[in-house]
């Protein structure tokens, strides 16, 4: 059996096709088109026509590759970017009359699942009590637990696009006094997730997304060329150097820097912020780097509960988008 899996980010959408034998998914291919959305989208607004156009053609192009590569209808879905836009049905109904593809929008709840799912599967049980730590463009999602789905799972309005905007959009680079609003921000909105963390005590914490790879390559983590295979470290201390190395250089020269890429320079800070907050504020002063996430999950989901999962997912999104932050929640399904 081959499926596909269609991601549409903050800055880019990406396409994986996998061979499902055996219960696994195996990639056979990868692509990925730039966007950018949230260079278009302020944090909350909505979508405009031509950001609208550009993501349609990537998708259509996804949906065409994945049938070229043997797969069915692509399982699409939309992050934080979309899923915060007053438009986004609109955009959601565009998309499918244009390119046939049912994109749809997960909670912030469900992207920690699916993440920590696809995280607790690369790491094994040896790994015992797990918290995973993810900072997309528009939310950080954490979540902990012991088993195969997570015991709890938050998302907060804390990704690294969005508090770019907001802190950072007028100073390039941005002033101490910013960085510290940052801080605080960032403090209190995790005050109790990150409570909750510290009270559980994790054997192990991984971090997965775009955001901590680049900072991991930044702090001395081996780059992609490697392999997944390779072990990735991320140090708190490392961490806080890097803040200071990134806070003293306007974006494009952090583009120089390793790791950092170009479309992510501008909000590399802001994520090093978040990462290092949150691994202080958790009592975690290590976090392996780990290259499944989101839509490793997604596909294991899908393998392992049917077409029938994905249906439910895709219904809900019809439904209007819960308010951003979404609480502290205890999954349901967390014996699962």
């Amino acid at each position: 059996m081959r499926i596909s899996v269609v991601d549409v980010g903050s800055k880019t959408v990406r396409l994986v096709v996998a061979d499902a034998d055996g219960g696994v998914p195996l990639p056979v291919h990868t692509a990925k088109w730039r966007l950018r959305l949230s260079e278009q989208v302020a944090p909350g607004g909505p979508i405009p026509e031509q950001a609208l156009e550009q993501l349609v053609h990537a998708v259509a192009e996804a949906n065409r590759t994945a049938s070229r590569w043997g797969a069915a209808g692509p399982l699409a879905f939309a992050t934080a970017v979309v899923r915060n836009a007053p438009n986004r049905q609109e955009v959601l109904r565009t998309v499918r009359a244009r390119t046939g593809v049912d994109l749809c929008t997960l909670p912030g709840e469900i992207e920690a699942e699916l993440t920590f799912l696809g995280a607790r599967r690369w790491m094994g049980w040896r790994s015992g009590p797990l918290a995973l730590l993810d900072i997309g463009g528009g939310s950080l999602e954490v979540a902990f637990g012991r088993g195969r789905l997570p015991d709890f799972v938050a998302s907060l309005p804390l990704g690294a696009g969005r508090l770019t905007h907001e802190f950072f959009e007028e100073e390039d680079p941005p002033s101490p006094e910013r960085v510290r609003a940052l801080r605080r921000r960032v403090r209190h909105q995790l005050r109790d997730v990150a409570a909750r963390i510290r009270w559980e005590g994790p054997r192990t914490a991984v971090a997965t997304s775009r955001t901590f790879q680049q900072l991991g390559r930044l702090c001395g983590a081996a780059p992609g060329r490697h392999g997944p295979f390779v072990d990735r470290q991320l140090h708190r201390a490392e961490l806080r150097q890097a803040i200071t190395r990134l806070g003293a250089l306007p974006a494009a020269e952090r583009a120089r820097l390793p790791g950092i890429s170009a479309p992510r320079a501008a909000q590399s800070l802001a994520g090093a912020v978040v990462g290092h907050t949150v691994m202080k504020l958790t009592g975690i002063s290590a976090v392996t780097v780990c290259p499944w996430a989101i839509r490793e999950g997604v596909l294991l989901r899908h393998i392992e509960d049917g077409p029938s999962w994905w249906a439910e997912v895709t219904r809900h999104s019809e439904e209007t988008a819960p308010p951003d932050p979404v609480p502290l929640r205890i999954a349901a399904t967390a014996s699962g």
